[in-house]
């Protein structure tokens, strides 16, 4: 039929079906980002892409696809400096199990099953307790005790945001015996991408004297007995802030300038200072 629009067909054109990124004229997709490797979208080479920590690169994914695809109790899929992904399964009769994360928030949504959540300021005593179930979130402030009861007959698959890190880069648990094991030690130099144990770390003033700051070296300050690390805080650049110097007991300085310490209260606890 004759279309006088039609008579210089478009050069951009194609019979494909809309919305195909590879094929679709698209001025702002002339250089594909170099670490977008999961090229096409569809459901079979999704299957084929592999379930790793692919942080701290820009990364894209159909979280909704990998999740359900995830069989482990928990693997790291992207972990940086200040925010962590991870995909975790739930097996029927089973929980994350009752924990604690003192300075990390994080927020979990369920792809597929249901269960309890439950959360509390004692571990003995959880008095907030809520059903879920597929597309619910829920958000554990940090300090909070909590759990999660698999009380469907399917897995339960979700992902769960960290901020900052709770887990090392990489991390995989295939079962909760495995990460049961890993969390005995489960504080962790996410700088570095190392693994070390803060629990009841003692520090006498000389050996704080050596956190500093400088030459590499991490910043930690002690005040009112408790020893934090500044290290990853902008306004402590260097190991200073406003003439105070980091590796030191800083108590009386903080009690004058800051009000009962209360900057503090979100930075990691490296441990006490020791007499």
């Amino acid at each position: 039929m004759y279309n006088a629009y039609k008579t210089y067909p478009c050069p951009y054109y194609m019979n494909t079906p809309d919305y195909n990124l590879d094929t679709m004229y698209n001025p702002y997709n002339s250089y594909r980002c170099p670490y977008f490797d999961n090229t096409s979208m569809n459901n079979s080479d999704l299957s084929q892409r592999q379930l790793k920590d692919y942080g701290p690169q820009p990364f894209v994914i159909n979280i909704e696809e990998a999740t359900n695809q995830n069989n482990t109790f928990r693997t790291a899929l992207w972990t940086g400096n200040y925010l962590q992904l991870t995909l975790m399964s739930i097996p029927v009769g089973g929980e994350i199990g009752l924990e604690m994360h003192p300075d990390v928030d994080q927020f979990i949504r369920i792809e597929d099953g249901e269960g309890i959540v439950k959360m509390g300021d004692r571990k003995d005593y959880l008095d907030f307790q809520q059903r879920v179930s597929d597309d619910f979130i829920f958000i554990i402030p940090a300090g909070k005790w909590h759990n999660l009861i698999n009380t469907g007959n399917n897995p339960i698959k979700l992902y769960s945001i960290y901020a900052p890190p709770q887990h090392p880069h990489g991390t995989v648990h295939l079962t909760k015996a495995d990460s049961d094991a890993a969390e005995q030690n489960h504080n962790y130099d996410f700088e570095n991408n190392q693994r070390y144990t803060r629990e009841t770390k003692e520090l006498t003033l000389e050996e704080l004297s050596q956190y500093n700051g400088t030459m590499g070296k991490p910043a930690y300050v002690a005040v009112n007995g408790i020893v934090y690390d500044v290290s990853n805080n902008s306004k402590w650049s260097g190991g200073t802030h406003f003439g105070l110097t980091a590796g030191k007991d800083l108590t009386a300085q903080f009690e004058s300038c800051h009000g009962a310490s209360n900057k503090l209260s979100n930075l990691p606890k490296i441990g006490i200072l020791k007499k």
